[in-house]
């Protein structure tokens, strides 16, 4: 162990302009960051990592969404689009979105490291020379199968109705350990049983020597020919969120970005490394329809573990078809308010059935199309701090969407759903499954139907082609020597399950490249 003195600094302790060095500097302190950060201090080394969220404890998540969403999540949950058909939802703290999440755990598909390695060039990512180290992570994060017994009454019409229809189900596993079954993860764990970065390989990290600042967010990469010389950070104000007019500069022989899919493009396009318009490309969102089904019997969809259930009948479809998973969504007052789509008086009842509520959830694995369609991330006039996303959404997307609804809605019939509804601008209302002929007289276009995003891949794609990759196979950024990224903007395709343990494993496998670097 490093005999150094780790910290974490928070941004009302820096009150004048400060530079610091360390052997590694890290942008990002989510899933990417914090498994490299570990990595990286258990090797003896001295690293620095800069998180532009905030430090928040326990004995600050008092499980109100007022309060959680403008401290935790990127744009104050309001993250979209540009066109705002898809919301996008990531977290903004120390721990990144994995202190926000919903804990769903998979490992990387079979068919998707296929994939990678096929397409991509990326044949040392076999199944094999990843399972070390989701092992590992699987051990301290205590990754394990969420019992039936315990499954609260929302994921329970997904495992219900499934079971009713013959459709492939099965129980999800939870970073999670003495876990209270609140369910108000999304919120941050009041009692610290979500085994998040937050309460895990941070303060790990941070045994071994790691110096970590909060409250510090990235501007720009300061380069010297091929070399970043220096992380140019501004502090903020943990109690406003605004800069301080303070300035932290971190000088390291290596950088790391792990700012995530959408954050860390942003970092290298502030920086002026676009390598001919490929950052920022190819991002992923698993574009996410919602069913929302009203029962006589309670429901109580904010209490419970989010997500114990899914379902992957439906992920592949054939050969130019988006496939999906099933999965459900906790429904929260807040979170439901802003996310049914009636007005009036009809939005009003239907918030107030609340507790009869359960929300079914489709994310398309929207990236394996042959087309490779997806998300582009960009600053707006080319410099501006301000981020461009924008969504190649398409009819093969809506046909998905069309086909999930349908089927959302015959499960949730099945579960024995009074009423099913959709999030359509001008709703469809069924109260049978002979009312499913409906849906083909809703408008199946961007904005008329609500999309939600919780996963974001890709923007810096690994690979081993220059002409189609960001990074190489080791997760150097390619073009600058002393530069990686490690998070999940390097995913080359979507996954069609949750990103998280992908991300982890990802990044204990890199740490030996970075490692070497320094």
């Amino acid at each position: 162990m490093s005999d150094r003195i780790g910290r974490i600094f928070t941004g009302d302790e820096l009150t004048s302009d400060t530079e610091v060095t360390a052997q590694v500097c890290i942008v990002g302190s989510g899933a990417g960051g914090a498994v490299l950060a570990n990595e990286l201090c258990a090797r003896g080394l001295d690293v620095v990592l800069l998180e532009e969220g905030g430090y928040y404890t326990r004995r600050d998540f008092n499980m109100d969404e007022a309060w959680a969403y403008p401290h935790l999540y990127q744009e104050v949950a309001n993250r979209a689009t540009d066109d705002l058909a898809i919301r996008i939802l990531q977290g903004r703290a120390v721990g990144g979105t994995t202190t926000v999440n919903w804990t769903t755990c998979f490992r990387t598909p079979p068919r998707i490291t296929r994939i990678w390695r096929e397409r991509f060039g990326l044949q040392a990512l076999t199944d094999e020379a990843l399972r070390p180290h989701f092992e590992a992570l699987e051990k301290r994060l205590h990754i394990h199968e969420w019992p039936l017994e315990q499954v609260n009454g929302n994921n329970r019409v997904l495992w219900d109705g499934c079971g009713k229809l013959g459709y492939e189900r099965q129980l999800l596993r939870r970073n999670v350990h003495r876990c209270a079954n609140l369910g108000y993860c999304g919120l941050g764990c009041p009692v610290d049983s979500k085994q998040s970065m937050l309460v895990t390989l941070v303060p790990d990290a941070v045994e071994k020597g790691l110096r970590l600042y909060a409250n510090a967010s990235a501007r720009r990469l300061e380069l010297n020919g091929n070399r970043v010389t220096a992380v140019h950070a501004e502090v903020r104000d943990p109690a406003t969120d605004k800069p301080k007019g303070v300035k932290l500069v971190v000088r390291a022989k290596v950088t790391a970005v792990c700012g995530g899919a959408i954050n860390s493009p942003a970092l290298l396009l502030r920086s002026g490394l676009d390598q001919g318009g490929k950052v920022g490309r190819r991002t992923f969102l698993h574009p996410t329809v919602a069913s929302v089904g009203l029962f006589d019997r309670e429901i109580a969809p904010y209490s419970g573990a989010p997500q114990s259930v899914s379902s992957h009948q439906f992920i592949d479809r054939g050969p130019g078809k988006v496939g999906w998973f099933l999965e459900v969504s906790p429904v929260h007052p807040v979170l439901a308010a802003v996310s049914f789509t009636s007005f009036g008086e009809r939005h009003r009842a239907l918030v107030h059935q609340l507790p009869h509520v359960n929300a079914v959830i489709a994310p398309q694995s929207d990236g394996l199309l042959p087309s490779e369609v997806g998300a582009t991330v960009k600053l707006r006039g080319g410099s501006d701090a301000r981020l461009s996303i924008t969504y190649d959404l398409r009819p093969e997307h809506f046909e998905a969407a069309r086909a999930a609804q349908a089927e959302m809605a015959k499960i949730q019939f099945a579960a024995g759903a009074k009423q099913v509804i959709t999030l359509h601008e001008d709703p469809v209302v069924m109260d049978s499954e002979q009312d499913l002929g409906k849906l083909d007289q809703a408008p199946w276009e961007r904005v008329r139907l609500k999309l939600f995003s919780a996963h974001q891949m890709g923007g810096c794609p690994m690979g081993a082609d220059p002409a189609a990759s960001v990074v190489t196979p080791e997760l150097r950024f390619r073009d600058v020597d002393n530069l990686f990224v490690v998070d999940g903007s390097v995913l080359p395709t979507s996954l069609g399950v949750n990103p998280q343990q992908t991300i982890f494993a990802l990044s204990r496998w890199g740490s030996q490249f970075v490692a070497a670097a320094v």
